[in-house]
């Protein structure tokens, strides 16, 4: 008979040196003299899971012609607010429970900043 407590310590000692040689490709090193910067945002939402309210506030370079979309997960448009204040606040009682997406519009109508938020109640 063949024995099989064998063939599964092979089996697991094979998966062992297959993982060990894909961990390296995991492991991404950017190099010391990185061009990469460091991005501020632009807008803070809190409190993020939310109830009733959420506020969205500028960190920076608030201008007065920016709008704020929000969609559901389906990606259907639920609010759009024009024109929003440094510090705008949402109040959520019409609003489901689930998570949602932002979009901070420019004058333009491009994507200045995005970020998703969740509801629960």
């Amino acid at each position: 008979m063949f024995n099989f407590t064998i063939l599964k310590k092979l089996y697991f000692i094979l998966i062992f040196i297959i993982g060990l040689n894909l961990g390296g490709f995991a492991q991404t090193k950017l190099p010391k003299s990185s061009s990469v910067e460091t991005t501020v945002k632009l807008i803070k939402f809190y409190p993020n899971p939310a109830n009733s309210v959420i506020n969205f506030d500028f960190q920076k370079d608030y201008k007065n012609n920016y709008t704020i979309q929000i969609y559901n997960l389906l990606g259907k448009m639920i609010l759009e607010i024009k024109k929003i204040t440094p510090r705008t606040s949402i109040n959520l009682e019409s609003f489901y429970r689930g998570m949602y997406i932002f979009k901070l519009n420019d004058a333009n109508g491009a994507i200045v900043e995005s970020g998703k938020f969740q509801i629960v109640k």
